[in-house]
């Protein structure tokens, strides 16, 4: 594996753990596709540093257990500001 995408592997997962991002702000964060994001933290980080990639992916298991509930709280979110746009 190519010393650059270690090195970004390895920057991602920081990233994920300290902000508790998700796969999506992640890969806006470093212009890269969620694929990839996904790639360097599932695959690429457990031959590199496999106790990263654990923390990693508790963070990446909460978010998408909480996934629901944030696509709920967004479209509630735009219904009532429609609703103040039409009052």
């Amino acid at each position: 594996m190519k010393e650059y995408i270690e090195e970004r592997a390895i920057e991602i997962a920081n990233y994920i753990i300290e902000e508790k991002a998700t796969v999506r702000q992640t890969a806006k964060k470093f212009g890269i596709s969620k694929s990839t994001v996904h790639k360097d933290v599932t695959e690429r980080l457990l031959l590199i540093n496999p106790s990263l990639a654990r923390e990693a992916r508790k963070v990446l298991d909460m978010n998408k257990s909480e996934r629901h509930i944030r696509g709920g709280l967004a479209t509630k979110e735009k219904y009532l500001h429609q609703h103040e746009i039409m009052i």
